[in-house]
């Protein structure tokens, strides 16, 4: 059930690159396809998942709680360990700013899939949870070191954060949830429709954005921002995780979350805060080939260590 449900998500995630080589080669289709995903497929999704969901049974503190602490530690952890690594790695302070990126900033849409895959509609509100916790403390923090590492600017940081279509989109619908607010019958079929299409649409453009090109000399740097993300970081989400009480499913949303690859938007904001953006672009195809082997893996041993 785990490799058939992964293999299904990581199929979608190669024909995206697939067309990306091929029918789809202009950047502006994939431009477009990003944008509707972003402001409304997913954005949708959350919003129409978390409206009916059964949050009593989800464990907001314990789930919550796992995943800010391993964010925390790891940022504690890199941010001491700075002036270390880039002396071993070669690296300078821009570089760095891509390694921290890509250690801790995670591919919701491909957490979504994989949940939605493997647990079904528990999955996506379990998802939705993780993103209402991670999604806020990533970019408050992202941004916040490279201002200070890579000296750029973004502008105002909270209103970029109120107008995030995922915050939006989970405001939206933790609102209608605990309001009791009734949603329209032929509203929330439209939203159903909109939901299904979310999932895919979101996992073929990972595998556009894929470039296979930028793993051709791999560095000290690059294999440190790939494997510390897709092994050390979800091996410890999983401890805190156990330690806070989580089990089942949840534990391994845990595990799901905190093992996918980088997020996109990594590379957008490096690129405009003066960031080492091709770093960033390299560690984030590394990671997507090298999670296909390690997720499998670690879903395995959690399924083997809960059974």
């Amino acid at each position: 059930m785990i490799l058939d449900s992964l293999i299904s998500v990581f199929s979608i995630i190669a024909v995206g690159w697939v067309l990306r080589q091929t029918l789809l080669a202009s950047d502006d289709a994939w431009k477009g396809f990003e944008t509707v995903s972003f402001y409304v497929l997913i954005p949708v999704l959350l919003a129409r998942t978390l409206a009916t969901a059964k949050l009593g049974e989800v464990p907001f503190l314990g789930l919550g709680g796992a995943l800010i602490g391993t964010i925390l530690l790891f940022a504690a952890i890199l941010l001491l360990m700075r002036p270390l690594l880039e002396r071993l790695l070669q690296i300078n302070s821009a570089s760095f700013t891509a390694i921290f990126q890509s250690v801790l900033r995670w591919n919701a849409f491909v957490a979504l899939g994989m949940a939605a895959n493997l647990y079904g509609n528990e999955g996506v509100t379990l998802a939705a949870v993780a993103m209402t916790a991670m999604i806020p403390l990533l970019n408050v923090i992202s941004v916040l070191v490279l201002r200070k590492y890579a000296h750029g600017n973004s502008g105002s940081l909270f209103a970029g954060l109120a107008k995030n279509p995922f915050i939006v989109g989970t405001a939206m619908g933790l609102f209608l949830n605990l309001t009791g607010l009734p949603i329209p019958r032929s509203i929330g079929m439209a939203m159903d429709i909109v939901g299904r299409c979310a999932l895919g649409a979101t996992l073929l453009l990972v595998g556009a954005g894929l470039r296979i090109q930028d793993l051709r000399r791999p560095s000290p740097a690059l294999l440190t921002g790939i494997f510390v993300r897709v092994l050390a970081v979800p091996l410890a989400g999983y401890l805190i995780g156990m330690a806070l009480g989580l089990s089942g499913n949840s534990l391994a949303i845990v595990l799901i979350c905190l093992g996918v690859p980088t997020a996109g938007g990594a590379y957008v904001l490096a690129k405009q805060m003066n960031g080492d953006a091709p770093l960033v672009a390299a560690i984030t195809t590394g990671q997507t080939l090298v999670a296909m082997f390690t997720l499998p893996l670690l879903l395995a041993l959690f399924t083997i260590g809960g059974s």
